[in-house]
């Protein structure tokens, strides 16, 4: 099954660590964790906490340990397609959080999410439609679905990349019924 992933990170350095994970199934079925930074995590940005609005001292209360939250993703996602829009980004903080687990940091893998699109959407259209034609569709899609607020979430930007995976069906569905018109 499809699994969309979003991490909140401590900044976007180089020792960035993951603060909140969130997954999505392609079922609806979804999991979001705050994570309790680990001794070695230090690095830490105001200017990301701005954006995700959560603070250290709640990761360090509210948070679960990096240890606990590594094995639940091994266990709830293990042989599962997994798709992150951002997957160098969330590659990155992924490896650390697994590796933070005690666990091997290519343990579980991520895919783009667009180019899933693209393969979704030229398996209901076939070979009759220009890619150019289905990467308008897609951006089309984005386009309409773009946030309205700033603020990041792990949970509603998986959640957005689950709703724009089915609206990129829908479109594509819509469009294959109109050729065959």
């Amino acid at each position: 099954m499809r699994v969309f992933i979003d991490f909140e990170a401590s900044s976007l350095g180089k020792k960035s660590f993951p603060i909140e994970v969130a997954w999505v199934f392609e079922d609806g079925t979804s999991k979001s964790m705050l994570i309790q930074p680990i001794a070695e995590w230090r690095d830490w940005s105001p200017e990301a906490e701005a954006l995700h609005g959560i603070s250290r001292d709640v990761l360090e209360r509210e948070g679960v340990p990096a240890a606990t939250v590594a094995h639940q993703m091994m266990s709830d996602l293990i042989g599962h397609d997994l798709f992150a829009s951002a997957p160098s980004w969330d590659g990155k903080w992924l490896s650390t959080l697994l590796r933070g687990g005690g666990l091997p940091r290519h343990a579980l893998r991520l895919s783009r999410t667009d180019e899933m699109f693209l393969r979704t959407a030229r398996d209901i259209l076939g070979d009759t439609v220009s890619d150019d034609s289905i990467a308008d569709l897609i951006a089309g899609v984005i386009a309409t679905t773009e946030p309205v607020s700033a603020m990041h979430r792990a949970l509603p930007d998986a959640g957005l990349e689950l709703q724009r995976f089915h609206l990129v069906r829908e479109e594509a569905t819509k469009r294959a019924a109109l050729a065959s018109a």
